[in-house]
């Protein structure tokens, strides 16, 4: 096989439609464009999302929701889901996403610590932000909870 001798499989590729070339191709005279009214003409037709004056689908449908372009979205773990590790284990966000420990990990800023679940080992969690009861219980359970970013 050589570079010069490439070629598409065969009927893979279709030629142009010659439109206007007799009467015997088939899409000879009117070229397919029927008689007369606005789709025959050159430039006809209308735009889209035109109901032919009709009040259109995205004026009649009301606007609902906003989407704030600088909200921050961070991963969500509550102290529940940290209960089950072994005493002195760092978790950060690399390590949560490693181990699947959150659902959502991509778009995230950051992970977020909040105080659902009860911890009994010493973790030291680092985290860009923590629940007034997660800081609490982390620190109750002989851990260390730093705020990093």
């Amino acid at each position: 096989m050589r570079i010069d001798t490439l070629q598409p499989a065969e009927g893979s590729r279709t030629s142009a439609k010659r439109l206007g070339r007799g009467i015997g191709s088939g899409l000879g005279k009117t070229s397919g464009k029927g008689h007369k009214g606005q789709w025959a003409r050159s430039g006809g037709g209308v735009r889209p999302g035109f109901e032919g004056g009709q009040m259109p689908m995205h004026r009649r449908v009301p606007k609902r929701g906003f989407h704030n372009k600088w909200a921050k979205n961070y991963t969500i773990v509550n102290l529940g889901q940290l209960a089950d590790l072994p005493a002195g284990t760092v978790v950060d966000f690399g390590y949560v996403a490693a181990h699947s420990l959150a659902k959502e990990v991509k778009n995230s800023v950051g992970l977020k610590v909040l105080g659902n679940g009860e911890l009994k080992v010493a973790l030291t969690v680092k985290a860009a932000k923590f629940s007034e009861s997660a800081k609490a219980a982390i620190e109750k359970a002989g851990g260390s909870a730093e705020v990093s970013e």
